[in-house]
């Protein structure tokens, strides 16, 4: 073969041999490309569950605000509900007081003639109402019995006869007292006196867990106690159920002013997560924690400027038993 043709025979083996390292450089390249286009689109739809997965702890965040407490669980727990709307603070002063029977309706009972006690029908404690029989005793002069009647309705708080015992009109027999209404006497200080009158509003609590009664200074005494350099200011006090007992300490609240609010709730009710005012609004069976602003308070009341509405039912006794059971509620889902 000539030189020249020699050459371009090379030549054209060459261009063959190139052509095939191309194509085969091709074919082993496409499925990497392949691989990494595939892995891109995972990384996209690995990056999307992540993304829900993210948006599934932000659910569990917003869950742990509220908690369901049937209404089984809240009369067990002892939580009283209220509903919010406008209020009143109150400016009040403090007084110590001690619970009294009314004086003007306590009746000692005293026999009309002396005699011999034959029977006795009734005990310290029994409820009487008028003209029920207390006893029957025998005259010494007349050596007939007469009854001995109860001259008012009332409790029996004291009796000083026995069976077969002597009596006379010089002692008292039975002592009856109408508790329906006590006295409640409070003591007030030297700096204090010209701040409660007569009339003046005061609510009394007689530190048993329930609800403070409402009365009115009916009296203050123009002679001081020498042992204690106060004045005694008498409120009478209604006390239909008796929760009031003569003999136990109370303590009063003089209202000396008042300012209306256009929003308030039971200082009870607020409670603090994560140093935040919260109140635990009531929605069918589930509880929701409402952050707030609170304004001013007396200590019964607070006043809320933001974050609850009129008519909101909340939280307002026993309140700290809905944050226990959120807290609860929340530990369980994350462990």
């Amino acid at each position: 073969m000539s030189r020249p043709a020699r050459d371009i025979a090379l030549l054209l083996l060459g261009l063959a041999m190139g052509s095939g390292a191309v194509y085969a450089l091709q074919s082993r390249t496409a499925p990497a490309a392949t691989q990494a286009g595939g892995h891109a689109e995972g990384g996209e739809a690995g990056h999307s569950e992540e993304g829900h997965g993210g948006h599934g702890e932000e659910d569990h965040a917003e869950g742990g605000t509220s908690v369901s407490l049937p209404d089984a669980k809240l009369a067990s727990s002892g939580i009283g509900l209220e509903t919010a709307g406008p209020g009143a603070l109150r400016v009040e002063l403090r007084l110590n007081g001690l619970i009294q029977a009314n004086q003007e309706a306590i009746v000692q009972v005293t026999p009309r003639f002396p005699g011999v006690v034959r029977d006795i029908r009734r005990s310290i404690g029994d409820q009487v109402n008028k003209d029920d029989a207390l006893a029957r005793i025998e005259s010494n002069q007349s050596l007939t019995t007469y009854e001995l009647k109860a001259p008012i309705s009332g409790t029996i708080v004291s009796r000083q006869v026995g069976l077969g015992e002597y009596v006379s009109e010089q002692k008292p027999a039975f002592v009856v007292a109408d508790l329906s209404t006590v006295w409640v006497d409070l003591s007030v200080y030297r700096r204090d006196f010209a701040r409660i009158k007569v009339g003046s509003p005061v609510h009394i609590d007689p530190e048993d867990g329930g609800a403070p009664i409402a009365g009115r200074v009916a009296y203050v005494s123009p002679i001081g106690a020498t042992d204690t350099q106060s004045a005694l200011a008498r409120v009478v006090v209604a006390n239909p159920d008796l929760r009031l007992r003569p003999g136990l300490f109370a303590v009063g609240h003089a209202v000396l002013a008042e300012e209306p609010v256009d929003l308030a709730v039971r200082d009870s009710a607020i409670q603090t997560i994560d140093g935040r005012n919260v109140v635990f609004v009531r929605d069918g069976d589930t509880f929701d924690a409402r952050d707030v602003e609170i304004g001013r308070r007396d200590g019964q009341w607070v006043e809320i400027l933001f974050g609850l509405m009129p008519g909101d039912v909340y939280a307002a006794k026993n309140s700290f038993v809905v944050k226990a059971e959120l807290a609860k509620g929340s530990a369980t889902h994350e462990h």
